[in-house]
Formats: C-alpha cells, structure tokens, sequence
C-alpha cells in the first residue's frame, strides 16, 4: 500500500552519522539489546527489535504519538495529519508503516527510501567484505580446513549461506537448507527458466508486497522456491531472507500463516505436496499416466505418482508401499499399494525412556529398530478393526507392510510427538542412525529382484529438533555438501564433522540411494 507520510515533505535522509556503526544485520534493539529482526526508524534512525520479538518498534510508535512527544507540533497540524511511524527492516529492507499497519511500497517525491536501502546494503557488504576476508585468513592458517576447502589447488572460503528467521521460521529454514543439499532435488529447480520480469514500471524492480494484496499478485511457489535454493551455496551473501517464499507459503498453506512454531515434518509435507500439484501442468516429456494391475498409479516412464502426473517431487521422493491385511477369522487377505513421500516411523515403547547415547540402562535404539518396528506383524486393536468382505463384518485382523518401490531419497520420519489426555509431549530418545551403508533390502516386497548393492543409502540432511514440544523449541539442519558437513542454524552456518552428526538427536532424515560403484563401501 502508499503511506501517506512518504508522500509529505517529511525529511528522510541516509545521513551515515546518524545510524549505528556495523552491519545492519548485527544492530541491535536500543531498549533490550535483542539482535532478533531489527528494525530502523527512518524518521529518528534508532533502532529496536521489530514488529514479531519484543514489540519495541511498537512502542517506538507509540510513544511518537503521545502528547508529551508532540509539544512542538501545532494543535491543528495533530488534528489534521495523524503522524505516521515509517521503519525499515535491517535484512530484507522492507518498509512497513505502524500507522497504516502495512508494508509500504511508494516512496517520496525525492526517492529517500530507496537512498536508505541503498545506504544500508553499502553498510552491509563493506561488513560482508571485512567477514569474508577474515574467514578466508582462518582459513589459511587451519590445516584442517585447508584440507576440507581445497579449489584448484588452493583454499576458498565458505560458501554457504544461512537463511534468516523471520519470526519462529526455523522449521521451514531447516527444511529448505536440507532439501537445498538433495542434489538430484535442487539441480532441477536451479535449472528451471525464471518467469519473466513484470514489465512497465515494476519491470526489473525488487517487489515488496503487502498483507492486503489480492491473490492475484502471489508469486508461483515454484518460482520462489528455485529462487531461495538459487541464492544458497552462490557465496555473495552471508545469509539469506526467504521472505518473498514466505509471503507465498502463507497464502497458500493457511496453516503456516502467524509467527507461531510450526512443525517441520507437517511443513515439509505440504511444501511438497504443493510443488507436486504446481508442476503437474507440465508433465516434462511424460504424455499420460497409466494404472498398473496392482492399482498404483505409474507414469508412462515407470514412475510413482502421487494425485496423477509424475513430477520431480515424486520422482526423486516417491516409493509405494503394499499394506497387506488378513482376517484372523476366515483368514482373507487384503492387499492395497499406497504411495509414500516419506515414511512416518514409530520409536518402539521400549526406548523411549533411553534420553541419551551414553545411558547404559539397556540397548540404544537404533534406526534398524524404528523400520523393524514399521514393517513387522501387527494385531489391530478393537478400534482399528478389519471390514472383512467375507465375513460381512468387522473382525480382529492383522497388518504387514512391505515396501514394492523404494525411492531416490528416502525420508524417514521420527515420530516423536505424541498426545496425551491433555497436552503433546515429545519423545526425546537418542535413536542411532547410520551416516552410510543404510540396507532396505529386508524390507522390500521382493528383494530377490534387487542387485546386490542396490538397495543401499547414504545419508544427505538430518533435522533435529531442540526443546521440549512442538510448540516451542528450535530447529536446526545438518547437510553434506561436496564431501563436507554443515550445521544450518536460521542465520548462522558452520564447519562441522561426521561425529556431531551422528549424536543428534534425529527428527527427519533425508538418506540419497547410493550409486553402485566397484569396490563401494561395505553395507552398515
């Protein structure tokens, strides 16, 4: 929307002596010191802690229009013109009115709004340049890094990129910096063609859009996300604001909109349930999808569906599982194929009190114990008993799955939430996981038609999760990136090695098949 105060004669000037020295990503609020989402007066130029942390920006706002404040303006100039609290955010350099209760998209007759984003993105890459040639010193003097970042024969520097929250987003960060790393996933998105630039006077304009646009200016999910995963691993920046994705993701998927915590899981979900539906208009060279005799859906090319056309999601993430059931009466047996994104795996009951890897009170569970538990014989309780068709009634019975297709990437899930009469708790069980070699022969359908190494996965991305319910807590990723491992927390990213891997504490783990070299590593 247009502010009406950014159209007066308002003085709004970049004056650098009037802003706080340093990056503005590392300004902090002048009331509580907080350096979460802050945010510049462009009218005083003080700084506080924006419109989703503490409220300070707020209050800033507040104060401006009480009376005490305003003793030097003229009683009909108050009457008249309501005064308006213009601030920009220090990432992403949007403007938003406290007044209008809006982000604001105009600017003055003498373009100053554009002059302060321009002034602070000046004060943000001279502090990029003084960071990176720090890390690039480091660099050279530690011989392990040295060995870790070696390019043509010399080191660089760390190119990653983390992603900044935007009010409780680390659930989606982590997700998008572990799919950014499934390379099979991401290539295809870096590929695609970028819609073309609005033309007239937007054309080649960044956009800053409101809350009160219609639907009609929400960007393609698909658009934004190839643009998120574009801006990851280039190096020119040191984190990166998803906002534009963000703004798309609350209008499409209600139940992402607010500032509250989300679960990753529950968003991984949707993401890609949504990329699945926006990419089935083009069927990339796939003209029809056919039903096999077993009932599950297959493109001409052989490949799982999900809702009809074959896309990369399902492609690289699609697997289908037979559920099998049997009527303990009569002994029918009844067999469906359902296709997965990811299996949801139980952690078994009697691990669940085993917090740590270093508790000696009986066995770690491990991930083999969570798939075991997933594909064994089941007896279905009375709440969950079988129609047998013939019986004509509900009888006691017993379920099996088996995986018939196993996917490019595997997802495995950890159920680690779960309800109690009144509340969600969390199950904070350390359940060991493999980094290589993970087997999934034993759980197919027909492993006989398998080769002998082709049923192995290596592991790519590890969510986890920290703190005590879904509600709360934060979210971090772990990704293997050309050899190397990486922790993506929102903003920050760092180094790390195969050992803190493999002691977190898993929520999502995203496992790569394994390509069948001579002479590959021995199974896990």
């Amino acid at each position: 929307m247009e502010c009406p105060h950014l159209n007066s004669s308002v003085c709004i000037a970049p004056d650098s002596s009037r802003f706080p020295n340093g990056s503005p990503s590392s300004w902090c609020c002048s009331v509580c010191r907080s350096n979460k989402s802050p945010w510049v007066c462009l009218t005083c130029s003080s700084v506080h802690c924006g419109r989703y942390v503490n409220g300070h920006a707020k209050k800033h706002f507040e104060d401006t229009q009480s009376p005490a404040s305003n003793h030097k303006k003229s009683e009909k100039h108050d009457k008249e013109k309501p005064l308006h609290a213009v601030c920009m955010d220090c990432s992403s350099y949007s403007t938003y009115c406290y007044r209008c209760d809006d982000f604001v998209v105009n600017d003055n007759k003498l373009g100053m709004v554009q002059k302060v984003r321009e002034h602070l993105q000046n004060l943000e890459n001279s502090a990029f340049a003084v960071d990176r040639h720090r890390k690039r010193k480091l660099l050279e003097c530690s011989s392990l890094n040295s060995k870790l970042f070696k390019d043509n024969g010399g080191a660089s520097a760390l190119c990653a990129t983390g992603l900044r929250n935007l009010g409780n987003t680390c659930f989606m960060n982590a997700i998008l910096q572990s799919l950014s790393n499934i390379q099979q996933f991401c290539c295809y998105f870096k590929e695609l063609p970028a819609v073309e630039l609005r033309s007239g006077k937007t054309a080649g304009r960044r956009m800053y859009h409101t809350r009160s646009q219609g639907d009609t200016s929400v960007s393609s999910l698909v658009e934004e996300f190839r643009k998120t995963l574009c801006s990851l691993w280039q190096g020119s920046q040191t984190a990166f604001s998803p906002e534009s994705l963000f703004y798309v993701i609350w209008k499409i998927m209600p139940n992402f909109r607010g500032y509250q915590q989300q679960d990753a899981h529950e968003f991984m979900r949707y993401l890609l349930d949504h990329l699945h539906l926006e990419l089935q208009g083009d069927c990339n060279g796939v003209s029809c999808s056919t039903i096999s005799q077993d009932g599950v859906m297959l493109s001409a090319g052989g490949k799982c569906c999900i809702n009809g056309t074959s896309t990369v999601v399902t492609a690289i993430f699609g697997g289908v599982l037979q559920n099998e059931v049997n009527c303990l009466i009569c002994g029918t047996e009844s067999r469906k194929f359902d296709p997965f994104l990811d299996l949801s795996l139980d952690i078994p009951s009697q691990f669940r009190n085993k917090r740590s890897k270093n508790q000696e009170n009986g066995p770690i569970c491990t991930l083999r114990d969570c798939l075991r538990s997933f594909t064994d014989l089941e007896e279905l309780d009375e709440t969950e008993l079988y129609m047998c068709h013939k019986c004509k009634k509900r009888q006691k019975s017993t379920k099996k799955f088996w995986i018939q297709k196993l996917p490019k990437v595997l997802c495995l899930h950890l159920k680690r939430f779960h309800w109690t009469a009144y509340l969600r708790n969390k199950i904070d069980t350390y359940v060991e996981f493999p980094l290589r070699g993970l087997d999934m022969k034993c759980y197919l359908l027909e492993p006989e038609n398998s080769g002998p190494d082709s049923c192995l996965y290596d592991l790519a991305a590890v969510v986890v999760h920290h703190g005590s319910g879904v509600g709360s807590g934060h979210y971090t990723a772990y990704a293997t990136h050309e050899g190397r491992w990486f922790h993506f927390n929102d903003s920050t990213v760092t180094l790390t090695d195969e050992e803190t891997v493999v002691k977190a504490k898993a929520y999502i783990l995203f496992y790569v098949e394994r390509q069948t070299k001579p002479g590959s590593d021995t199974k896990l």
